[in-house]
């Protein structure tokens, strides 16, 4: 069963770069604070694939979205770690207590297989990708999640477009799939989303709140949208 650290433990101090010879100087500053990062070194100690599997669990603590016998889809999946967390709190193997749900997960990366997920590798921004997601779902989902993200330009205000339009994309999709009352938890950037977004989210679902989970790097721009309580919008002749 997966668990949250309790606050990075400092495993991995230790450790040292072999060399640094060759590696840019970014290369090597990343590297180094990965090895320090105590949440990678629980996530490799818990075979969560990720240290990203923790902002996950952190959230899902907060707001309490996945539950065994749910229909899941994971946007952005690679390299799997919301995949994870995602098919153990659903029960999609079957192997928990309660109902047994189903995860689908797609990225334009390959992923290597998570036991009780089907994994789609193609990109969610391409025009065939939510049929295909629809198709491997079979019915409604009950929460669409999306860590996707944007590769960084370094230019502040596109990085922040480019991120808001991923989460506009994700955001579209969960309201084609989603049941009523489900949930939808989506990256977005620092300051929330747009506002445009944000009243659309608002009419749709009955709360909409922004939430950096602990285990998110302080220096990172990142935060997350989480909105529960899916309304279906009705159509002329309901």
């Amino acid at each position: 069963m997966t668990k949250k650290p309790g606050g990075p433990s400092g495993r991995g101090k230790t450790e040292k770069l072999r060399s640094a010879k060759g590696r840019k100087k970014s290369s090597v500053q990343w590297l180094k604070r990965q090895l320090k990062d105590g949440y990678v070194a629980e996530a490799r100690e818990q075979g969560l694939r990720s240290r990203a599997a923790f902002k996950l669990l952190e959230l899902d603590d907060r707001f309490h979205f996945l539950k065994p016998g749910q229909s899941v889809v994971d946007l952005g999946a690679a390299p799997g770690g919301w995949t994870v967390v995602a098919t153990e709190r659903a029960n999609a193997q079957g192997a928990g207590k309660g109902k047994k749900g189903m995860v689908v997960g797609i990225d334009l990366q390959e992923i290597d297989p998570v036991p009780g997920a089907v994994l789609i590798h193609h990109d969610f921004m391409e025009e065939d990708a939510p049929e295909m997601l629809k198709k491997a779902l079979g019915g409604p989902a009950d929460v669409v999640l999306s860590d996707m993200a944007a590769s960084a330009t370094g230019h502040a205000g596109t990085d922040h477009l480019r991120v808001i339009g991923l989460l506009e994309a994700a955001f579209e999709f969960a309201c084609e799939v989603l049941r009523p009352g489900g949930a939808f938890v989506g990256k977005a950037f620092k300051g929330g989303t747009e506002n445009e977004l944000l009243l659309a989210m608002k009419k749709r679902f009955e709360t909409v709140k922004h939430a950096k989970p602990p285990s998110s790097r302080k220096e990172s721009a990142e935060t997350y949208v989480v909105a529960t309580g899916f309304r279906k919008q009705e159509t002329p002749g309901d």
